[in-house]
């Protein structure tokens, strides 16, 4: 009799989840491209994160959506992009990383820690920016913030980027590394430095990357990169290795 191995998913099939963003900003962009340059205008001051439009000194400003665009443009202005080529490098990025961490975090809390991300994002650049009319879109600090919650495990036995990876739910899944011991790890350390360099030479040097020859907010992006780094923890539904070793000596202990 002939034993059935079980098919192997490819490691870079998109889950759901994560095919369902990407549809979300590539609809809500086709949809402006739709609206006369006016309403897409209107749009953008409704939903793009304007750091002018918390100001508190007597130089406020009034702008469309009052109190409710306060609170909603600390994550909508995540899904507006300036083009194509705009979301198309965010996506870039989002693919290996963002599908790693759907498949980890289950669709509801991949949409949340997308959105926890873009909130850390604003806040950041709303820090660096006071007083500024400009309007910030744009997925990047969610999509940094991807990265760096996968770099938690990406780098593991098993995992995505090892050299030593099971199939797309198995390197996933491996028990992610502790933060501190994640920050001495040689391969964190370098994609870190790498990640940062070259936010900063796009951020300094205020190189455009398909935005209409707008600068990159990095300001934003390492806000959200942060959030993400810190905050996977309370989203990981994978148990540390330790624990994992824990539960199982609790659950052996249980057994009468």
């Amino acid at each position: 009799m002939d034993s059935q191995v079980p098919p192997r998913e490819p490691i870079l099939t998109l889950p759901g989840a994560l095919t369902a963003y990407v549809a979300l900003l590539a609809a809500i962009h086709l949809g402006r491209m739709l609206l006369p340059p006016e309403l897409d205008d209107l749009v953008i001051e409704l939903f793009g994160f304007i750091p002018k439009r918390y100001d508190q000194t007597l130089l406020a400003m009034p702008f469309p959506g009052g109190f409710g665009a306060k609170v909603w443009s600390f994550v909508s202005y995540s899904l507006l992009h300036a083009n194509l080529s705009h979301i198309g490098f965010n996506v870039l990025w989002l693919l290996p990383f963002g599908s790693a961490l759907a498949r980890r975090f289950g669709a509801m809390r991949f949409f949340v820690f997308m959105a926890v991300t873009a909130v850390g994002g604003a806040a950041a650049h709303l820090l660096t920016h006071e007083h500024e009319l400009a309007p910030m879109i744009g997925a990047s600090a969610s999509v940094s913030g991807a990265m760096a919650a996968a770099i938690r495990f990406a780098f593991v036995r098993g995992s995505f980027l090892s050299f030593n990876r099971g199939d797309a739910d198995e390197a996933a899944r491996v028990p992610a590394q502790p933060l501190l011991r994640a920050l001495r790890d040689p391969r964190v350390l370098g994609f870190l430095g790498v990640w940062f360099a070259v936010n900063i030479i796009f951020g300094v040097g205020a190189i455009a990357i398909g935005a209409d020859g707008a600068s990159v907010a990095w300001q934003a992006h390492i806000g959200g990169f942060f959030t993400g780094l810190l905050l996977f923890s309370l989203f990981d539904p994978i148990p540390r290795a330790g624990r994992r070793a824990e539960v199982a000596a609790s659950d052996t202990s249980d057994l009468h």
